[in-house]
């Protein structure tokens, strides 16, 4: 289990000592290609067995309950529940030994806690979702002020990999002008190159939060830890996973 767990990352960020994270890699696991090997997601055409045993594995090395979701890129925001496979891409927690789980393989998993750490949540966040408010949603669910909460991006496609049309940049700039400077011209009509850290960046201080780490792990240029659907098309999912331990 050690080793499992040195494979993974943890949110560099100052939160109470009781906030545990982990993000899994693509590293340790039982399954075989194109979803080599610590895949932790069921609906990617994985062989269910092996899925299950990797998130047992996960679960047996963390001693905590992931609640895993049904994500379908909405802003649908609930309580963590390990008993239950709900459509959300978010949830939030202040039940010791139950983590929120979001699965990514480009998107940009979010996780949240307060400065109390009393309450932590995670959140799915790709470019659909980031601009149609599922930071927002998911900061609610703390019901602190913003500037009492700490953020952290996680491992995401880089902005010199995510090549994007009209329509993304349409998405963000006609709720906030300012979100151009997320944006690069490639040289071809239409396309942009977008930073989707830069954007969540800007949802978070919008939303009052000052307190923002993590944004510098690229899943596409990095494909030895990282599934990368945009570059693979058939992959597996990293799951980023936030938790409280029991209180001293």
């Amino acid at each position: 289990m050690t080793e499992l767990l040195s494979n993974c990352l943890t949110a560099r960020w100052p939160a109470l000592p009781r906030v545990r994270t982990c993000i899994t890699t693509r590293i340790g696991g039982n399954s075989q290609a194109p979803w080599d090997s610590f895949n932790m997601a069921a609906h990617v055409g994985d062989d269910a067995e092996m899925v299950a045993a990797n998130r047992t594995q996960l679960q047996q090395a963390l001693d905590c309950q992931p609640a895993w979701l049904q994500q379908s890129h909405s802003t649908r925001v609930v309580a963590a529940d390990p008993g239950q496979d709900v459509d959300a891409d978010a949830s939030w927690t202040d039940t010791p030994g139950i983590a929120c789980a979001v699965l990514t393989a480009d998107c940009l998993p979010v996780l949240l806690t307060t400065f109390a750490a009393d309450r932590v949540a995670a959140a799915h966040a790709g470019w659909r979702g980031l601009a149609d408010g599922v930071v927002e949603n998911t900061l609610a669910a703390l019901e602190v002020p913003g500037n009492q909460v700490l953020a952290w991006l996680g491992p995401a496609i880089g902005p010199q990999a995510f090549e994007v049309g009209e329509d993304v940049v349409e998405a963000f700039v006609r709720q906030d002008d300012s979100a151009w400077q997320a944006f690069e011209e490639t040289g071809q009509a239409g396309k942009y190159l977008a930073n989707i850290y830069q954007l969540a960046r800007m949802r978070l201080k919008a939303a009052g939060v000052e307190h923002i780490y993590g944004g510098d792990l690229c899943t596409v240029s990095d494909p030895q830890r990282f599934y990368s659907y945009r570059r693979d098309g058939d992959t597996g999912r990293m799951a980023s996973l936030i938790w409280l331990a029991d209180a001293d």
